[in-house]
């Protein structure tokens, strides 16, 4: 007679969902040893990806718009009516894009005008993709300066592959935006110890488009005068470079189109995730500069300003440099999904801080949801017209999504961080703790 076969607690079925299990974890591991040790494979991978996926598109059809627009509007400087050009471009959702950069940036782009437009795309989204990756680089560095140099490269490189998929990272690949290329220009300047070079990235990337200025604030707030020297002398001589090569656009430019927020495009689109995109959204109006607006951009910049004076008291680098850029996304009157991009350093920063509360998961949940689920997209898909203001109420409050994870990270950036020294001798508990948190981070 057979000895009894003995099954599992619940019968064969539970003892084949068992080895299911077992299976299923074996290959999740071996997948994540295959990532740490291929990281470079990961980040190829992903890049050659997306690479095709936004250069053939654009090659093939109306595709990179941006890019298309500093392009095609950047001969027009020679011609005096830089700002009476409009790209027109088939499509329901295009309306005629002007270019809204100050003059400067179109001295910048001339070149572009002179190559092929397959080789001028390709090479824009694989300098973007870097540009990535430095971004990365910089703020790991900032968030972890003590890290081994192997383990930082490890991060960099996964790190990059991962946020090359998330909503403003995508979005500006697929436009042909040059907001990579700016964030990471500003990261690099900004972790230089030289305040010539630190002054050189910021003040140049102003010049190209205003709102790094606001970086400003972050060297005032270190206390380094010579670097707010430096970049308020290169961001003078982009003006005036600008001026030199071309006085009537420059002077369009800087007498009129410049506080001009209507004409950047539709205020109301649920693309503007400025406090004055999404307020407009929920009154069903343009708010402008009206008493609501004050109500919520007055808050929200104190909330900030706070947030970069405690980090930058405990020697937060990247955390008041976040706070900093924050400020400038959430008062501006145009800020569209793409032009977050240092959402990537929010994610960084919450992800990397050796110090967790309920606050700072919720705030990395709210990112991950909003980047990772594309909302804004489908959001954008919802909505009727791109010129409407009115919509359902929870649509309306949809909306809101990049301000309320924007506002949620401000809030984290004042609670105590336990892994941010004081520069204090006193502090040698506090630094053993933060040590022994991030040695237990791939």
């Amino acid at each position: 007679m057979s000895p009894a076969v003995r099954f599992p607690a619940g019968g064969p079925a539970a003892g084949g969902a068992a080895e299911n299990t077992r299976t299923g974890r074996r290959r999740i591991e071996a997948v994540r040893r295959t990532t740490a040790r291929r990281p470079g494979a990961v980040l190829l991978l992903a890049a050659a990806v997306m690479l095709l996926l936004v250069w053939i598109p654009a090659c093939l059809r109306v595709g990179m718009v941006d890019l298309r627009v500093y392009r095609t509007a950047a001969p027009h400087l020679l011609s005096g009516d830089l700002y009476a050009f409009r790209l027109r471009l088939p499509g329901p959702d295009l309306f005629p894009l002007p270019f809204t950069y100050p003059p400067f940036a179109a001295v910048l782009f001339l070149p572009l005008s002179w190559v092929a437009w397959p080789l001028v795309s390709a090479v824009w989204t694989a300098a973007s993709v870097l540009a990535l990756c430095v971004l990365v680089h910089c703020c790991l560095r900032m968030a972890d300066p003590t890290a081994p140099a192997a383990r930082h490269r490890r991060r960099v490189l996964l790190w990059s592959a991962a946020l090359l998929w998330t909503e403003p990272v995508a979005v500006t690949l697929a436009l042909g935006q040059i907001n990579l290329l700016l964030a990471a220009c500003v990261a690099f300047a900004v972790e230089r110890r030289s305040a010539a070079a630190a002054g050189l990235g910021t003040g140049l990337a102003a010049g190209v488009k205003l709102v790094p200025a606001v970086t400003g604030l972050y060297f005032l707030v270190h206390r380094r005068w010579s670097a707010v020297g430096w970049s308020g002398a290169v961001f003078a001589a982009t003006v005036a470079a600008g001026w030199w090569a071309a006085p009537r656009p420059a002077a369009d430019f800087w007498l009129h189109a410049v506080g001009e927020a209507a004409r950047v495009g539709p205020v109301g689109s649920v693309l503007n995730q400025s406090v004055r995109g999404a307020l407009s959204r929920t009154l069903g109006h343009d708010v402008g500069w009206s008493a609501p607006w004050w109500a919520c951009a007055v808050p929200a910049a104190l909330l900030a300003l706070t947030a970069v004076v405690r980090t930058a008291r405990r020697t937060d680098r990247l955390g008041a440099l976040l706070a900093v850029q924050l400020l400038g996304l959430l008062i501006s009157p145009i800020s569209w999904c793409h032009h977050w991009i240092w959402s990537v350093a929010a994610v960084l920063w919450l992800t990397h801080t050796p110090h967790r509360t309920r606050v700072h998961t919720a705030a990395l949940t709210a990112w991950g949801l909003a980047l990772a689920g594309y909302l804004i997209h489908w959001l954008a898909l919802a909505q009727e017209g791109i010129w409407e203001f009115g919509r359902p109420w929870y649509l309306a409050a949809l909306g809101w999504s990049y301000p309320v994870c924007a506002v949620l990270t401000l809030v984290t950036l004042l609670l105590p961080a336990a892994g941010h020294g004081t520069g204090r001798p006193g502090n040698s508990r506090q630094s053993r703790s933060s040590s022994a948190s991030i040695s237990r981070m791939p």
